[in-house]
């Protein structure tokens, strides 16, 4: 598996505003962005999750191509996206989800125990993951 992946992409300028992206090697990995800037940045969003997905499916991750002019259509352009899937995987690994659980109150709510921050830390600690903690119990 490669670290680094580099993608062509199409910069399509919508009818009123906006830019839609497409990955032509990748069917189905797509996004949208209302300004440029915006749509690299979704663009490069699009492809580290794509890739990542790809990965976690065991499906095989294709070389680029290189576009042909006849393909982008016309008031397009074409830009290589970049993704490091060192920064994906570590990415993913501590992202953060809600779990219902139950755990045992009166200790904890005297003690003012923060629940999510003390199961982020044992979960972390137990699995080896790395990474800063995000608090979710707003």
């Amino acid at each position: 598996m490669k670290d680094r992946y580099l993608f062509p992409a199409i910069f399509e300028p919508g009818d009123t505003a906006g830019y839609t992206v497409t990955f032509p090697d990748l069917p189905g990995c797509s996004t949208e962005g209302d300004t440029l800037e915006d749509a690299f940045a979704m663009a490069k969003e699009a492809l580290e999750l794509h890739v990542y997905g790809m990965e976690e499916d065991h499906d095989p991750i294709p070389e680029p191509s290189r576009l042909k002019l006849a393909t982008v259509p016309p008031q397009a352009m074409v830009a290589v996206v970049e993704a490091w899937r060192p920064v994906i995987r570590s990415k993913m690994a501590n992202q953060s989800v809600k779990k219902n659980l139950t755990v045992p109150t009166d200790a904890a709510d005297r003690a003012d125990i923060n629940y999510s921050q003390v199961l982020q830390e044992a979960l972390k600690s137990r699995l080896g993951v790395a990474g800063g903690l995000v608090d979710n119990s707003s």
